[in-house]
C-alpha cells in the first residue's frame, strides 16, 4: 500500500513537469542554429558583464523632513584671507537675538595676499571645479560618495617672501546658536556693548581700508574632507577703500550616510552683493565683509543605496531568458522565410514553360490478336 502511494506521488510529480524532455533522436543540429547560439551566448556574456558593473554602482537617495533639532549648536568653519593687517580688522558673529558670539576659536595669521605659483594653480583648479559643479549638479553625488574622514585637502603652503606680510588670514571655527545670524569681518576689534556690539575703528585710517579678500573655505556643521562648498575659492578685489561685500546664505541641515562616512553637516546656497560706501551719494553702511546666514526648517537626508542581490539575480535571469527566447524566435522566423522563398523559387523553376521537359506519353498498345478461322 505504501509502495502504491509513493508511485502515485511520483506520477503526479512527473505530470507536473513544465520542462518536457525531447529524445535526442528527434533533435537535429544545424550550422545556422549553432551560429545563432554562439551569437546569443556572446550577447549574454557581454550584457551579464555590464550588468555586474551596474550592480556594483551606487546612487544617492534624497529625502526631506522637518528639522526638529533646535537646541544644538551650529559650527562655522572659516578660512578667509583679507588684504589688511591683522591688528586693523576683527571677526565675530551677531545672531538674531543680538547675542555676540565669542570668536576665541579663530586665529589671525599675517600672510601675503598674493599667491605663489603653486597656490595660484591650486586656486584655479578649485574655481574650475566650482564652475563644473554649477553646470553638472550630479557631480555633487560623486563628492558625497568619495568623502572620507581624515585631514581636509588644503592649498600648498606659502613661500617665504622678502616683503613683510600685509594681509591677514582668519581661520578656525566657532559655535553659534542655531538661529539666523551675521558673521562679519570689519575694521577694528570687537568690543562689548550694552545694546549689541561695536568695533573699535576710530584708530584706523580710512586710507588703509582694503577689504579685498579670498575665501579658501567656508562651511557649516561637521567638516567633511572632500566636500566643496559654494564659496570655496571665491576671490573679490575691492575697487576702492570704502567697500561692502555681502553674502546672503541659506543653510540646509544635511545628514549624510554613505558606505564611507556618516556625518551631520550642512549645505548652503549663496547670493552675492557688493557696493561702494558713499554717504554723500546715499549709499550708507559699514565697510567690510558680511555673511548673513539663515537656517532652513527642512532637513535633507542623503543616503547611499545599492542594488539588492535578489534584484541583480532577477535582472540576470531576464537577460538570459530574454536573449534565449528572442534569438530562438528570430531564428525560427528567418528559417521560415528562407523556406518560403526557396520553396517558391523551386515551384517557379518546375512550372516555367521554357524549362519544362517535353511531356512524353508512352502508349503501350497491345497487338490485336488475329484469329485464324479454319473452315
Amino acid at each position: 500500500m505504501r509502495r502504491l502511494t509513493k508511485k502515485k506521488a511520483l506520477n503526479l510529480v512527473r505530470e507536473l513537469d513544465a520542462f518536457p524532455k525531447v529524445p535526442e533522436s528527434y533533435v537535429e543540429a544545424t550550422a545556422s542554429g549553432g551560429t545563432v547560439s554562439l551569437i546569443a551566448f556572446t550577447f549574454m556574456a557581454v550584457l551579464a558583464f555590464l550588468e555586474f558593473f551596474v550592480y556594483r554602482d551606487t546612487w544617492m537617495k534624497y529625502e526631506y523632513e522637518v528639522d526638529k533639532d533646535f537646541s544644538s549648536k551650529l559650527r562655522i568653519n572659516v578660512d578667509i584671507t583679507v588684504a589688511m593687517r591683522c591688528q586693523y580688522i576683527g571677526a565675530d558673529v551677531l545672531d538674531l537675538a543680538e547675542t555676540m558670539v565669542a570668536s576665541d576659536g579663530l586665529k589671525y595669521e599675517p600672510v601675503n595676499f598674493e599667491l605663489s605659483p603653486q597656490q595660484r594653480l591650486w586656486h584655479m583648479t578649485l574655481l574650475h571645479i566650482q564652475e563644473r559643479l554649477r553646470e553638472e549638479h550630479s557631480l555633487q553625488d560623486v563628492l558625497f560618495k568619495t568623502a572620507l574622514k581624515g585631514a581636509p585637502p588644503a592649498q600648498p603652503p606659502s613661500e617665504d617672501s622678502a616683503t613683510p606680510p600685509g594681509a591677514c588670514r582668519i581661520h578656525g571655527h566657532m559655535y553659534v546658536n542655531k538661529v539666523a545670524g551675521n558673521f562679519h569681518v570689519t575694521v577694528g576689534k570687537a568690543i562689548p556693548h550694552p545694546r549689541g556690539h561695536a568695533h573699535l575703528a576710530a584708530l584706523v585710517s580710512h586710507d588703509t581700508y582694503n577689504f579685498s579678500h579670498r575665501i579658501d573655505h567656508l562651511s557649516f556643521g561637521e567638516e567633511i574632507p572632500g566636500i566643496i562648498n559654494p564659496l570655496d575659492g571665491t576671490e573679490k578685489i575691492s575697487p576702492d577703500h570704502n567697500h561692502m561685500f555681502q553674502y546672503f546664505i541659506t543653510i540646509v541641515p544635511t545628514k549624510l550616510n554613505t558606505y564611507q562616512i556618516s556625518a551631520d553637516t550642512h549645505q548652503y546656497s549663496v547670493t552675492e552683493r557688493e557696493r561702494a560706501i558713499n554717504h554723500a551719494a546715499g549709499s550708507h553702511g559699514v565697510s567690510g565683509i558680511f555673511m548673513k546666514y539663515d537656517i532652513s526648517s527642512l532637513m535633507v537626508k542623503v543616503t547611499e543605496q545599492h542594488m539588492p542581490l535578489w534584484q541583480f539575480l532577477v535582472r540576470l535571469c531576464g537577460i538570459v531568458g530574454g536573449i534565449f527566447s528572442t534569438t530562438g524566435m528570430l531564428h525560427g522566423m528567418v528559417g521560415f522565410m528562407v523556406d518560403v522563398v526557396c520553396c517558391h523559387f523551386r515551384m517557379g523553376v518546375y512550372r516555367h514553360p521554357e524549362e519544362d521537359p517535353p511531356n512524353e506519353q508512352l502508349i503501350n498498345e497491345d497487338p490485336v490478336p488475329t484469329e485464324n478461322h479454319t473452315q
